[in-house]
C-alpha cells in the first residue's frame, strides 16, 4: 500500500509535472538486464542506466527541471550553482540549452574531467579550497553580488522532482518492483525516486545506499534528526555529503524504508563487474546501490529489484588505476 506523500515538500504530482518538462530534452536512459547478476543474487535486476544520460548522470534531469521554471527576471541574472561535479555539468548543459548565464563554484580537488566539461558547457567556473572554505557561503555572495539564483545540488524542490523521474521511468517500462536500490549523497535523488516508486510500485521496499566513510543519511535516520558528519574520505566523491538536507530528510524519514553502506573496495569490485560483465562505465558513486546487492550487503532473493546506476564520469587514467587495484586483490 502506497504512503500518503501529503505534507511533503515535493510530491509525485510534482515527479509527473517534471516529466512533461524535460521530454525530448533529457535522455529516456535504458535498462540493462544481466543474467550473470541474476545468478549471483537469485534477485531479478533492472539497472537504471543514468550514466547514458545528458552530461553522463542523472543530475541533468532535476538541473533541468529546476532552470526550466525560472522567471524572465530569473533567466536575466543567471543561475549559480556548487557542486563537486555532476550537478555542476547538469545545471552548467541546462543553462547553455536554455540561454542563461551560469556560476559553478567547485572543489579545487574535483576530478579534472568534471570541471573542464563544466567549463565546456559554457559556465563559469569559481574553484575554493574544501577543507577551508565553505562552498554555501561562496554561493551565497556570489549570487547577491550578481544577483543570480542559487541552484543547490539536492536540497531543491525542483530538482528532487526532476530527479525522480528516472524511477518513473524505470516502472514505466519494466513493471512493478519488490525493491528499488539507489545512491545516496545528500539524498536528493533517492528522495525523488522514493516518491515515484511509492505512488507507482505500492509496496516497493526503497533502500539507500551511502559510503561507509560518510554515512550522514544513516546516523540522521536512527537519530531523528538531521546529523552533520566530518568531509567524508571516500572515492565516491558525488557522496562527499557532510549533511543531508532539510528538504530530502522529511521525504526519506516518510518513503525510504532504510540506509545501507558500502566501502570503497566494495565500489571498485562493482566499478569491474559493470566494465567486464556489463561492458559499461560506471564511476565510484555511480556503484553504491549496485555494490549493496552485488556484493551481498542486502539479500533480495526472488524479489524484482530496481538499482540505480546514477553516473559514468571519470577520467579515464583514474577509471583504470581504480580497477587495477582490484584486480591486484583478486591475485
Amino acid at each position: 500500500m502506497s504512503r500518503s506523500d501529503a505534507g511533503l515538500p515535493v510530491r509525485f504530482e510534482d515527479v509527473k509535472a517534471a516529466a512533461g518538462r524535460i521530454a525530448g530534452i533529457a535522455h529516456r536512459t535504458p535498462v540493462l538486464r544481466s543474467r550473470t547478476a541474476d545468478a549471483l543474487t537469485g534477485a531479478q535486476l533492472f539497472f537504471k542506466c543514468e550514466n547514458f544520460q545528458r552530461m553522463g548522470a542523472f543530475k541533468f534531469r532535476g538541473a533541468y527541471n529546476a532552470l526550466a521554471q525560472f522567471t524572465p527576471a530569473q533567466r536575466e541574472g543567471g543561475v549559480i550553482a556548487y557542486s563537486s561535479g555532476n550537478h555542476a555539468q547538469g545545471i552548467a548543459l541546462s543553462a547553455q540549452l536554455l540561454g542563461i548565464k551560469a556560476v559553478i563554484v567547485m572543489p579545487s580537488d574535483a576530478p579534472q574531467l568534471k570541471i573542464d566539461a563544466t567549463r565546456g558547457y559554457g559556465a563559469e567556473v569559481v574553484l575554493y579550497d574544501r577543507a577551508r572554505e565553505n562552498r554555501e557561503q561562496i554561493g551565497a555572495r556570489i549570487a547577491a553580488e550578481r544577483g543570480m539564483t542559487l541552484v543547490p545540488p539536492y536540497d531543491h524542490a525542483h530538482v528532487i522532482a526532476g530527479q525522480g523521474t528516472c524511477t518513473m521511468e524505470l516502472i514505466e517500462e519494466v513493471g512493478p518492483l519488490d525493491a528499488l536500490l539507489v545512491c545516496v549523497g545528500g539524498a536528493g535523488l533517492v528522495s525523488g525516486c522514493a516518491l515515484a516508486a511509492n505512488a507507482m510500485s505500492p509496496g516497493c521496499e526503497v533502500i539507500g545506499v551511502e559510503p561507509q566513510a560518510g554515512n550522514d543519511v544513516q546516523l540522521s535516520l536512527a537519530r531523528g534528526e538531521r546529523v552533520h558528519i566530518a568531509l567524508p574520505e571516500t572515492i565516491a566523491d558525488g557522496a562527499q555529503t557532510q549533511q543531508v538536507g532539510a528538504l530530502t530528510f522529511p521525504i526519506v524519514q516518510t518513503l525510504v524504508s532504510r540506509i545501507e553502506t558500502v566501502t570503497d573496495a566494495q565500489l571498485v569490485d562493482t566499478m569491474r563487474f559493470f566494465a567486464e560483465r556489463m561492458k559499461i562505465v560506471v564511476e565510484p558513486t555511480g556503484c553504491l546501490a549496485a555494490a549493496a546487492v552485488l556484493q551481498g550487503q542486502v539479500s533480495l532473493a526472488g524479489k524484482r529489484v530496481g538499482v540505480i546506476i546514477s553516473g559514468g564520469n571519470i577520467d579515464a587514467l583514474r577509471y583504470a588505476k581504480l580497477l587495477s587495484q582490484s584486480g591486484a586483490r583478486e591475485h
